[in-house]
């Protein structure tokens, strides 16, 4: 399949779990998302859950893509552009709609080895990311050096989930929840209690 077709077909499905969530998702609904038929999208994927596993697998690379552009060599820089990424939307318009169909896969996720495989490479790769920030900032006294690095992902992947669940459910803005965290990282994990805000700009 080509570059350009991959793309159309997961912009398409994109589109489409905007639009009818995951559980009324079509394999028709996506196919009048994009110029491809119905056909033409079975000949590339047998079912809609393989095509969604191919969209999670797409989104998990576009993911790795963004969060690599923020990088930054201040530990402190570097965490407060990765918690950006995580809550700042890629598209203002869909993002609710779009946050509440990956709510619907999530749920699927202790019934589907598919989706919790790929859900688990995004949880690695977040907490990965988290933790080996810390390790370095504590290495460069940046960060506090009795903070565990490990403990430290731990609770910033679960902040930001729950951020994004409560903002499904009840609409509460995850721009609130971003500055509570940054916040209480600023006290709890900055070896000289420098606000990371500042220390980003």
């Amino acid at each position: 399949m080509s570059e350009d077709t991959t793309e159309e077909i997961m912009g398409a499905t994109y589109c489409a779990l905007c639009k009818h969530g995951y559980a009324a998702l079509t394999m028709q609904n996506i196919a009048d998302e994009s110029g491809l038929s119905k056909a033409a999208l079975h000949y590339h994927y047998d079912s809609k859950r393989d095509l969604l596993l191919a969209f999670l697998d797409y989104l998990l690379d576009r993911f790795r893509e963004r969060i690599d552009a923020a990088d930054a060599d201040d530990p402190a820089e570097r965490l407060a552009a990765f918690v950006d990424v995580v809550f700042t939307p890629r598209r203002e318009d869909t993002h609710r709609e779009f946050k509440t169909a990956v709510l619907e896969i999530k749920a699927q996720a202790p019934y589907d080895d598919g989706f919790r495989e790929r859900l688990a490479e995004f949880d690695r790769l977040m907490h990965d990311r988290v933790r080996s920030i810390v390790a370095d900032g504590i290495e460069r006294g940046v960060f506090r050096g009795d903070a565990d690095p490990d403990d430290v992902a731990s609770f910033v992947i679960t902040v930001m989930n729950g951020a994004n669940a409560r903002y499904v459910a009840v609409g509460a803005p995850v721009g609130d929840a971003r500055r509570t965290l940054m916040a209480y990282l600023e006290t709890q994990l900055f070896a000289d209690g420098r606000d990371p805000e500042v220390a980003a700009e």
